[in-house]
């Protein structure tokens, strides 16, 4: 599914990401590295394997789009350093390319050190051609602003009083919220007004849901 903001296009991908067209720039927020493993230190039993299958979705991102920079709107990782983050730092190594900008959010609490380490460019704010990004996007920013933090989601009704909850890409006409790209970190509903756009994420499509 493409969108055209401002003669630039943004392609949204079922993988809950951004392909940037004229930038060649990769757009996801709220991978929330290192979430797993704290939820298992809770006790709370969820299989090993995820941090793997979202560094393999990113992989394959990489491999298919050839993206020069890596927007990520914030809440990359969930915490303090942990073996998820040590087991990132692996695969990150395995990548000259793409560049990797993390807009600072609030789960983003490690020392500078570990992103410098890490070869990430961390900012609090980023604009670039017009566009600016943000964990949460503010008035004071004045561009159409890319931002995280809230993991939208729609509920779909079907008959027999069924429903299903799923993530989404929330467009006002001033903003784009995207979906958390990790797995595990719930859902936010959107109530959208009627000029919004709300695409919702299917396994392996984008469609546009149609608002009242």
């Amino acid at each position: 599914m493409q969108i055209v903001i401002a003669d630039n296009h943004f392609l949204l991908l079922p993988q809950k990401a951004i392909f940037w067209k004229e930038q060649e720039a990769l757009i996801l927020s709220d991978l929330h590295l290192g979430k797993v493993m704290h939820f298992r230190k809770a006790g709370i039993a969820l299989p090993q394997g995820a941090l793997n299958d979202e560094l393999n979705c990113l992989s394959q991102l990489i491999d298919k789009y050839h993206p020069r920079q890596m927007i990520i709107v914030g809440d990359m990782f969930h915490s303090a350093h942990n073996a998820e983050v040590s087991i990132f730092d692996i695969w990150r190594s395995q990548f000259k390319r793409p560049d990797i900008l993390l807009i600072k959010g609030n789960h983003d609490i490690m020392p500078a050190r570990f992103y410098k380490e890490m070869d990430i460019e961390v900012e609090e704010t980023l604009v670039i051609d017009g566009f600016a990004f943000s964990h949460e996007c503010r008035d004071d920013i004045g561009e159409f602003c890319f931002s995280g933090h809230l993991h939208p989601g729609v509920r779909i009704n079907g008959a027999g009083k069924q429903s299903i909850k799923l993530p989404c890409f929330h467009f006002t006409s001033t903003s784009c919220t995207l979906p958390a790209f990790g797995k595990f970190t719930g859902l936010a509903m959107v109530k959208p007004l009627h000029q919004d756009k709300i695409f919702i994420i299917l396994e392996n499509e984008v469609i546009r849901l149609r608002t009242k």
